[in-house]
């Protein structure tokens, strides 16, 4: 298995629809020319984007949070230009970009520096072979302040490796129930 260079990638995104929409290249300023945490496609990875559809953590409703049995009150909805996240919680948000991972291909999912030096940590996730969606993040605030993270604008790389061979059996062909998610999703059984 192999990481794969932004050749690769950019023929990925441009012939077989990989990631879309695809930016070729490193942006680092917003639509007002204002600097911008760095998304599109590096040098061995794509830094993807979060959209303006936020999930913020709440206890309001003093719920156990539980995988099997997930109280969807337990999140409070927001569509912005930036998600404050509270101190020691967490938000869930989703990728601009809609991903389909190739059969041979196991994509790694890891958090941008420039906020982790803010103690903004996003969940490590793989997406498997043949995955397809939106994808959705995890942005744990292990401060003790509340966090701010920004729509739009570069939030984690993505890394993609591929396999000299395909696999036997693929996301797809388990039917994953996270198959082509289009918005922030909880969890599922």
């Amino acid at each position: 298995m192999a990481i794969k260079s932004d050749k690769w990638i950019r023929k990925m995104a441009q012939e077989h629809g990989m990631l879309d929409p695809f930016v070729d290249g490193q942006v680092k300023k917003n639509d007002k020319g204002e600097g911008a945490i760095s998304y599109g496609l590096s040098s061995y990875g794509y830094d993807v984007r979060c959209s303006d559809e936020f999930k913020v953590f709440t206890n309001i409703h003093s719920a156990t949070v539980d995988p099997k049995n997930f109280c969807p009150s337990s999140f409070v909805d927001i569509k912005s230009d930036v998600c404050i996240i509270p101190p020691n919680s967490f938000a869930l948000a989703r990728t601009v970009e809609y991903l389909k991972i190739p059969r041979n291909v196991l994509t790694i999912c890891l958090g941008k520096s420039t906020y982790a030096r803010c103690g903004i940590i996003v969940n490590v996730t793989p997406l498997e072979p043949e995955w397809e969606g939106h994808v959705t993040l995890e942005f744990s605030n292990t401060t003790t302040l509340p966090a701010k993270i920004y729509a739009n604008e570069g939030v984690a790389q993505f890394l993609f490796f591929e396999s000299d061979e395909e696999c036997e059996t693929s996301y797809a062909d388990r039917a994953g129930k996270y198959m082509k998610q289009t918005g922030v999703t909880v969890p599922r059984l």
